[in-house]
């Protein structure tokens, strides 16, 4: 009985050493070591796609959070200055797409809001 079990032990380590000899002798081809650099190339595009799809998650989540639109102009909602929305209209908000100190005297004086 003990050499029975000698045996298949032997004969299993022999199969084993056998695939692992193989598949390490396969990995060293230029095939193998060609598979091996897209398996990598392909793990390091994942990992890309996943950082950039994680960050645009984390900016929008921090621009609603912080009321930033996405041209990074803070909506002011209340207060004396407003935000401009129409870049066409006439005056120094045409040419900076920001309201100036004049621009908002001009407004209050006017009564406009």
């Amino acid at each position: 009985m003990k050499r029975g079990l000698w045996f298949v032990t032997g004969a299993g380590a022999g199969v084993y050493a056998m695939v692992r000899g193989r598949r390490a002798a396969e990995a060293l081809t230029a095939d193998g070591l060609r598979d091996r650099w897209r398996g990598v190339a392909l793990g390091v595009r994942m990992f890309r796609h996943e950082v950039a799809q994680g960050s645009a998650e984390k900016e929008t989540e921090l621009r609603e959070r912080y009321g930033l639109v996405p041209h990074g102009t803070p909506e002011l909602e209340t207060g004396r200055h407003r935000a401009v929305v129409s870049r066409g209209s006439a005056g120094s908000t045409a040419d900076t797409g920001h309201e100036t100190e004049h621009d908002t005297r001009r407004h209050d004086r006017e009564g406009s809001t």
